[in-house]
């Protein structure tokens, strides 16, 4: 197999095929034993691996497969000691390897162990093989070689591997339309690129469940305000998810910076978000528009403010929004809090959003209660004028 780059499927970064060996599956218990790279760029063609001491032993059955035995990782350098030379050569390049989840997720957690953020861009030949040949069932290495005529120089060791993903990569173009191909591995590579000072690690920390978020740009200016039942999925989508569309494209390469709440729920979300759009105008958001029937204030229809209780469908703990005179106040874990939130908050104009909302939900049965009351009480939807 020659080792010619090919300008049908050139990148402007350059690419490195890589393949790892580990002492099992889980990247929270287990350690990587080997490392090969095959790099492909203006240099031409470089290969690189290295055995890693785990420090653990490697089970038997990971032995018989792989051949790597405890004695050959007693005295390799530990992942700590390849880490700097490891990450200069995969930062800032197309991340390819075959069932890509598995190999970045190790990478990721060594590489955080040793001090570095590791967040290439990746692209798995395991989605990348379904996605241009959908009529065959196998998708596996081994399937590949067969499949492709590829040429192992071994099997279940890193360097070999990597280089098998290599040989599939130059097999490509002779197989598949250039445009074509093109298009499908824009649409599997999944961008881990992130805006400004926002990271997976950062990511990690947004809500599983409910919540709304806001982008913000240069000079801190406020650029979308969203919701989500999924915040961290959401923002995965927006960020580095796959098919976005131009518009989308267009507000990620302006975000900087994003910030979130959690609410409890999908109705509090719906609140939130309104108040944010509302307050801070973002030029991606649509602002409310006021109909000649929409009211400039309306009368309350309580004696009081009122809370409602949500629970996330995530797992998570219970959210009491309150609700004075039109105003969404905010939420709270518990009703003590609620009201102590309640009192530290000056009263507010009317927010026509709020009363949409509101009024909607308490059409269709919303269960509220007074704030000063511990026991939920259904009450019924009051005339407003």
């Amino acid at each position: 197999m020659s080792d010619l780059s090919l300008p049908a499927v050139a990148f402007d970064e350059p690419i490195v095929f890589v393949d790892l060996e580990t002492t099992g599956g889980s990247t929270g218990e287990h350690r990587i034993t080997e490392v090969g790279v095959v790099e492909i760029g203006p240099q031409g063609v470089t290969r690189w691996s290295t055995l890693v001491d785990p420090q653990q032993p490697i089970p038997p059955f990971i032995q018989q497969l792989t051949g790597i035995t405890d004695a050959m990782v007693r005295g390799a350098p530990t992942f700590d000691a390849i880490a700097p030379e490891l990450f200069a050569r995969l930062d800032g390049k197309l991340f390819v390897a075959h069932n890509a989840s598995f190999d970045r997720g190790f990478l990721r957690s060594e590489f955080r162990r040793a001090g570095f953020a590791f967040n290439p861009d990746v692209l798995c030949t395991v989605r990348l093989s379904r996605a241009l040949f959908p009529a065959e069932k196998r998708h596996g290495l081994d399937a590949l070689v067969e499949r492709h005529r590829l040429v192992p120089s071994d099997r279940h060791r890193a360097l070999a591997d990597a280089d098998l993903i290599w040989q599939f990569w130059q097999r490509l173009p002779g197989l598949v339309p250039v445009d074509a191909l093109r298009a499908q591995i824009d649409r599997t590579m999944r961008r881990y690129r992130l805006a400004g000072d926002i990271d997976e690690d950062l990511l990690e920390t947004a809500p599983a469940g409910c919540g709304v978020y806001v982008f913000y740009g240069e000079a801190d200016a406020p650029l979308y305000v969203g919701r989500s039942v999924r915040v961290r999925q959401r923002l995965r989508a927006h960020l580095t998810g796959e098919r976005r569309s131009a518009k989308d494209l267009r507000l990620a390469q302006q975000i900087r910076r994003v910030e979130w709440r959690a609410t409890g729920g999908e109705l509090g979300a719906m609140l939130v978000e309104a108040q944010w759009i509302a307050t801070m105008r973002p030029p991606h958001n649509r602002v409310q528009r006021v109909a000649k029937s929409d009211p400039a204030d309306a009368p309350w229809p309580f004696d009081g403010p009122i809370v409602f209780e949500e629970r996330d469908a995530e797992p998570g703990p219970r959210a009491f929004h309150i609700v004075d005179r039109w105003r969404y106040v905010g939420h709270a874990p518990t009703l003590d809090d609620a009201s102590r939130l309640h009192a530290s908050h000056t009263d507010g104009a009317f927010e026509l959003s709020t009363f949409r909302i509101l009024q909607s939900h308490l059409a269709r049965g919303l269960r509220v209660m007074p704030l000063a009351v511990t026991l939920p009480v259904v009450i019924g939807v009051a005339s407003v004028a």
